[in-house]
């Protein structure tokens, strides 16, 4: 009985100290003034009603009042951005409480006046600025207007600009918001001088910089801007190559704008370089997983090497790399340097390697137009699997690469389960469809206008908006002066949910430029089936149907090219290997580019054309010193007729103009009529070497050399060899790429002239 009382007396002393406190609880709460009225007053116009001030606070007729949820019901009003300051108190009515809130509300802008700008139209501020009519007053939204502003002129070299602003408040809170702007004269930076530095040059130095001096190339580089954020970014630009070389204590003593004209100034930039410092000795601690023989294997600093920031960085994420890759998602390292003498450093990596975990789930959120399907398709790790953070970067970085996404983010949690991490991805999603009007003018297509509609994230299924698959959509028109054009295409990336992507375009093609004595129309559908072999290698399988038509002959064409008028039928498949190192689709620094393939037109398939081929054709990238590129292409193709039929002129191979040998006509190396007008052949084979070389920002020269030649007949490969050499510019603006290039033939043959030719593309879209 012993036993079982004690417990009972606790557990009723517990109960009946728990009665008493609620009961006293419900006594102060009975003793609390009741709110019989609610009264809102204005200091000023009504800017927010009664109704939505009620709405806002928990304060409210008949129940008790309480000074701490009037406390939030002041906050609460305060977070609806309309009132400027909130008073609310209580005042005693008998036994009761009448609570009233004074509300002093935020102006309204009505009017935004732009005063005293010139050289930008005040139509243009207006657009860029928050400040708008209807918008709410607030002085943190007019200076960043204000700063606004500034970038806008500096980015045109207008460093003196000078802007205030002003608010005109009237009796019913209506804003009028004016804008001073005070332009000054436009500033040019004539020239760059530094002080204090031996390690670099001063074309060294400039070369890391956006800030550059004005040149004969300003429209297409923005030389000569001076803006005093870019600078700022430029110092640090600065620091960080110095630092990159060992000098750590490098500093930018003063930067200094000296105005030698009413246009120009020169900047005068101290720096103290420092000593330049190397790894004394490299010590790692903490580690039992990996041996100190493994953590150095990964990393670049070593003793007697160069100590930078970069490499600093490169190797804690080696080294969390390494571990990563077993599942070590939670290690962390540091490194600790210390001094070790003049120029010397110690450093210290102590790491701690914390559990292996794996994978529990993966947690996708904010994908709310595509499908968790096409997300998940893109990710090389699954549930189960060792939580590699290697495998989550490639798999960020995929997800990135769709382009249908604002941000991914991609963070570990701990889950019940030790050593369990679930992953969870969040997106942010973004317009993928886009609708582009352009024109563009070619030495081949002369001037050409288009229209086209793309969406990366289609649906064919997903009625009404059409978005989510991962399916890609296509609708091009063109129009010219020599072509025109329509195409509509639709691709699956993974047809059957497995890596194979299956597509089909439905085309109409009709050029003028293929010759100069007759026109060629192509319309037709065909189907690709493409494979990945690995990263770098696909094969692709095309069947293609399509009626290709010679027409618009003129009077006095050969009996060659006239046997040629008509419609035919082809028929064809084709299947090719692509091997695809570049590191870049457009300026490419190096790797390589290979592409092989067969076809095969007519027979059983059908149709009036009864051929085969084969093409081969390699592109290598070389990355030289000062950014130099070589470039060196070369490709040969056959085809031929496996039937007693002819292989049409339309099939037939062809070299000249921009994209083979630039120094003669397009289309016109190879067998010609007795009129000169090209036949193509059945053979061809051409060879590129091409060098280029940085002019300034954006803007790349160009030598090269190109020979090739075309046979009438298949497999022979004894041509007449035509060569050229020429010069050109690479362009990279933002209406677009230009390349221009001008060949010389050095050696052709009897068919062709000499003269040089130009060739160039210029795109414009907007």
């Amino acid at each position: 009985m012993t036993s079982i009382a004690a417990p009972l007396r606790s557990f009723f002393t517990a109960f009946l100290f728990l009665f008493t406190a609620l009961t006293a609880f419900a006594q102060t709460a009975q003793n609390l003034p009741t709110v019989q009225s609610i009264e809102v007053q204005y200091a000023g116009p009504e800017v927010i009603s009664k109704e939505r001030v009620l709405a806002n606070i928990r304060t409210s007729v008949g129940k008790p009042y309480s000074e701490v949820v009037v406390e939030e019901d002041i906050k609460s009003l305060y977070r609806t951005g309309t009132v400027s300051n909130v008073r609310m108190f209580g005042e005693p009515v008998g036994n009761n409480i009448k609570v009233v809130i004074v509300i002093q509300g935020k102006a309204t802008v009505s009017e935004v006046v732009i005063d005293g700008g010139e050289i930008i139209k005040p139509t243009r501020i207006r657009k860029e600025i928050t400040a708008k009519p209807g918008a709410t007053l607030s002085e943190d939204t007019l200076e960043a207007d204000r700063q606004k502003i500034i970038e806008m002129y500096q980015k045109k070299g207008y460093t003196d600009i000078g802007i205030q602003y002003k608010s005109e408040i009237d009796s019913a809170g209506k804003a009028r918001v004016t804008f001073i702007i005070s332009e000054g004269a436009k500033t040019e930076v004539d020239d760059i001088h530094f002080i204090g530095n031996t390690v670099f040059k001063k074309k060294a130095i400039i070369k890391e910089m956006k800030t550059r001096p004005k040149n004969m190339l300003s429209f297409f580089n923005k030389s000569g801007q001076l803006s005093a954020t870019q600078l700022d970014e430029d110092l640090q630009k600065i620091k960080l190559l110095y630092q990159n070389a060992g000098y750590a204590d490098v500093r930018i003593i003063d930067s200094q704008v000296a105005r030698i004209s009413s246009k120009k100034v020169v900047l005068n930039i101290s720096l103290y370089e420092g000593p330049k410092y190397t790894v004394s000795s490299v010590a790692v601690q903490g580690n039992q997983i990996a041996t100190n023989e493994q953590i150095r294997g990964v990393i670049l600093m070593k003793e007697g090497t160069v100590f930078g920031p970069d490499k600093s960085q490169k190797d804690i994420k080696a080294i969390e790399d390494s571990y990563g890759r077993l599942g070590y998602a939670d290690m962390r390292v540091d490194l600790i340097t210390t001094p070790a003498g003049p120029g010397l450093l110690n450093l210290q990596y102590n790491i701690e390697e914390g559990v292996q975990s794996y994978l529990e789930r993966i947690n996708i959120t904010g994908n709310t137009r595509t499908k968790d399907k096409v997300l998940r398709r893109e990710l090389v790790l699954a549930p189960g699997d060792v939580y590699d953070t290697v495998r989550v970067d490639i798999s960020k970085k995929r997800l990135e690469g769709l382009d249908y996404f604002e941000k991914v983010e991609t963070y570990a949690t701990d889950t019940m389960v030790p050593g369990r991490k679930d992953l969870n991805i969040s997106v942010d999603e973004k317009r993928t469809g886009s609708l582009n009007f352009g024109f563009g003018f070619s030495s081949i297509d002369s001037i050409l206008g288009f229209a086209e509609v793309t969406q990366g994230n289609f649906d064919i299924a997903g009625y009404p908006n059409f978005t989510g698959a991962g399916q890609k959509f296509r609708l091009k028109l063109q129009y010219g002066s020599r072509r025109k054009d329509f195409i509509l295409g639709l691709t699956e990336p993974y047809f059957m949910d497995k890596k194979l992507s299956l597509g089909g375009e439905l085309f109409f093609r009709e050029a003028d430029y293929q010759s100069t004595v007759y026109s060629q129309r192509n319309y037709g559908i065909s189907t690709i089936l493409r494979k990945p072999i690995n990263a770098f290698t696909q094969a692709r399988v095309e069947y293609r149907i399509e009626n290709v038509g010679i027409y618009n002959l003129d009077s006095n064409v050969s009996d060659l090219i006239r046997a040629e008028e008509g419609d035919k039928l082809k028929s064809q498949i084709g299947f090719s290997v692509t091997n695809d190192t570049r590191d870049s689709g457009k300026l490419t620094r190096r790797g390589h580019k290979l592409d092989a393939g067969v076809t095969y037109a007519g027979g059983i398939l059908g149709g009036d054309v009864e051929t085969y081929g084969f093409n081969i054709e390699g592109t290598q990238y070389f990355h030289l010193p000062w950014d130099t590129i070589l470039l060196i292409n070369a490709e040969a193709a056959v085809i031929d007729s496996w039937g007693n039929g002819n292989v049409p002129i339309f099939d037939r191979l062809y070299l000249g103009g921009a994209n083979s040998l630039r120094g003669f006509d397009y289309r016109d190396v190879g067998p010609k009529d007795l009129l000169g007008n090209p036949l193509g052949g059945r053979t061809m084979a051409h060879l590129t070497v091409e060098y280029t070389f940085p002019v300034v920002e954006k803007v790349r020269g160009a030598f090269f050399y190109d020979t090739g030649f075309v046979s009438a007949d298949a497999y022979d490969f004894g041509g007449d060899v035509n060569s050229d050499i020429g010069f050109g510019v690479r362009l990279d603006l933002p209406i677009g790429p230009i390349r221009i290039d001008y060949g010389i033939p050095i050696q052709s043959d009897t068919f062709n002239d000499s003269g040089g030719k130009f060739n160039f593309n210029v795109g414009y879209q907007f």
